[in-house]
């Protein structure tokens, strides 16, 4: 694809380092992860949730990984929806896209739904949907000024989640005996891996901002491991105490598993505070994976997968006002009228399919082209999988039947498309965008991606 073809209009401005990039992610992860995914793990596997979240971890790292290497050489906006296309064909980078656009939308309800469960339980969807326009807004007046209140948060969130850690240990109330593994099955642990998988996502914010990233090839290979690796660690902690405290039967039906933490520790002073910061760490939350999902559709709609209408990008704030503006709505309307636990399981779906297409897009790269060691992509590719087919019956048959409506559009498009060549010009092929991408070697030197 040629300069001229996307013209001055649609370059997105590159302004974030590696700090901003390492808390876009940390404020996706940890939001949604502990406040989220957290109590349905429970449900799943009790207290193999925390085997759940060591099997959840190794896929992340993986596709981190994976992810990483192919960010650094396509720093451009689209993420797994462009790997893909250049490295397995058309259909394949469509497919990513689509899993991850719509999957991550209804992750945006599921955390705009968390916010108005500890706001305000009896206008619940009210808030959420409130809670999506305000944060929408904020990311049309440009990135930059998302990163910054994105750090604020994530420092507000990690001295909400010290303060349950320290209140959890100081009062006694935890106790080794609570995490009992009896009756913990492999089905069980495998949803519970594919459920906090879902908070582990926040990876992906970085690599597709990879057209904002200042340095990408060093930033982004730099900032993945480095948010996944804090991440963990924060998750480790927290579930460990919750367990300790509440048991996995307590836990697993808890609406608010850390403030029902910090009270059964006899620390009910604190509950106000964990619900204050239950309430931004899903904001932080929601504001990456509406920056991450409006990049991806701004990708797609610069391959006509997507309205091309959707490629603009604001020629003040530099971001994808439109396409923005799109999933803000869409995303709105859902947190007005879905379920939080069902919207979780959909979305891990979709975006274990985004990752297995991305692992298998690594597995092309050429040694000099970096690419991870062998089994990192293949182990990363079958855990996607295996985690995506053993989720709750509802996530999976919704999740198929979603991708399915998408390769029917695909399907639509490409008869349409190649009609409409062969009556215009019988001896033309089809084209294909793909060839003319070329890794970040060539990108660099023109100063932007694809």
């Amino acid at each position: 694809m040629s300069d001229r073809s996307l013209g001055a209009g649609s370059q997105l401005s590159r302004r974030l380092g590696l700090f901003d990039a390492v808390v876009i992610g940390l404020g996706s992860m940890i939001g949604a992860g502990i406040f989220a995914a957290l109590g349905p793990a429970a449900h799943a596997a009790g207290s193999g949730l925390l085997i759940g979240l060591a099997v959840a971890a190794v896929v992340a790292y993986c596709n981190a990984s994976s992810s990483a290497r192919l960010a650094a050489l396509y720093p451009a906006s689209g993420g797994t929806y462009l790997y893909g296309r250049v490295r397995l064909g058309e259909f394949w980078g469509y497919l990513a896209g689509w899993g991850f656009v719509v999957g991550k939308t209804a992750s945006c309800a599921a955390m705009a739904l968390t916010v108005g469960s500890y706001v305000w339980p009896a206008q619940a969807h009210t808030i959420a949907a409130a809670a999506v326009i305000a944060l929408t807004a904020v990311n049309y007046a440009g990135v930059q000024k998302s990163a910054w209140l994105t750090r604020a948060i994530v420092a507000f969130v990690l001295a909400v989640l010290i303060a349950v850690v320290i209140a959890a240990f100081s009062s006694g109330a935890a106790t080794v005996a609570r995490l009992d593994l009896a009756g913990t099955s492999l089905v069980g642990v495998l949803q519970a891996g594919g459920l906090l998988f879902f908070a582990f996502a926040g990876y992906a914010r970085i690599a597709t901002l990879g057209e904002e990233v200042r340095d990408p090839a060093r930033t982004i290979p730099r900032a993945v491991p480095l948010a996944l690796g804090i991440t963990l660690a924060v998750y480790g902690i927290i579930a460990l105490v919750a367990l300790a405290v509440l048991g996995p039967r307590r836990l697993a039906e808890a609406v608010a598993p850390l403030s029902e933490t910090v009270r059964v520790a006899g620390m009910a002073w604190l509950v106000p505070v964990v619900r204050v910061g239950a309430a931004v760490a899903a904001l932080g939350s929601l504001l990456a994976m509406l920056l991450g999902v409006s990049r991806t559709t701004l990708a797609m709609a610069r391959e006509r997968h997507l309205p091309r209408l959707l490629a603009a990008v604001h020629p003040k704030s530099q971001v994808p006002h439109r396409a923005e503006l799109l999933i803000g709505m869409v995303a709105a309307v859902l947190a007005a009228t879905a379920d939080v636990r069902s919207a979780i399981g959909f979305s891990s779906f979709g975006v274990l399919i985004y990752y297995a297409i991305a692992n298998a897009s690594a597995l092309t790269l050429d040694p000099d082209q970096r690419r991870p060691a062998r089994p990192i992509p293949v182990l990363g590719a079958i855990g996607c999988v295996v985690l995506a087919f053993t989720l709750p019956l509802t996530a999976m048959t919704s999740g198929a039947a979603v991708l399915g409506v998408g390769i029917m559009a695909y399907g639509l498009r490409r008869i349409w498309t190649v009609r409409r060549r062969r009556r215009a010009n019988p001896a033309t092929a089809p084209h294909s965008s793909e060839a003319a991408i070329k890794p970040s070697d060539t990108a660099s030197r023109r100063g932007h991606g694809v």
